[in-house]
């Protein structure tokens, strides 16, 4: 429970929270004072304060306790080949395309940039880790 409420995302929203509620209550207060005094269009506002801090605190709660979707870690291979490193082992070998036949690859020059871009592509994908904001 402690790693939920003190986190520095959770002391941030705690922060928010309460310098918003007690903010939206005094405005709520202002504007009661200014419709008991004529002001028609105060009523208004009278009941949209609480609304808002309502939802400010409906928001904090949720942002609190959202641990966001951790995806699945992809298998790692039991063992490393001799003189490969560990980036080498997550990256598949470069596929060619299957809708290119062999002759679309030799005569277009940009073939080898674009397999090395998804080359490198695929080493961030493998390298990628879940993102929270925690």
């Amino acid at each position: 429970m402690k790693g939920l409420w003190f986190t520095r995302r959770a002391i941030a929203l705690h922060v928010v929270i309460v310098i918003v509620v007690p903010t939206f209550a005094a405005l709520c207060i202002w504007q009661i004072h200014r419709a008991m005094a004529g002001n028609d269009l105060s009523w208004a506002y009278v009941f949209e304060w609480p609304f808002f801090a309502g939802y400010a605190i409906f928001m904090w709660w949720r942002f609190v306790h959202d641990v966001g979707e951790v995806p699945p870690q992809p298998a790692r291979a039991a063992a490393v080949a001799p003189g490969r490193g560990e980036a080498d082992e997550a990256v598949p070998p470069a596929d060619p395309d299957p809708t290119e036949s062999p002759h679309d690859r030799e005569s277009d020059p940009e073939a080898a940039d674009r397999a090395a871009y998804n080359r490198y592509l695929r080493e961030l994908a493998a390298q990628d880790k879940p993102k929270q904001w925690r």
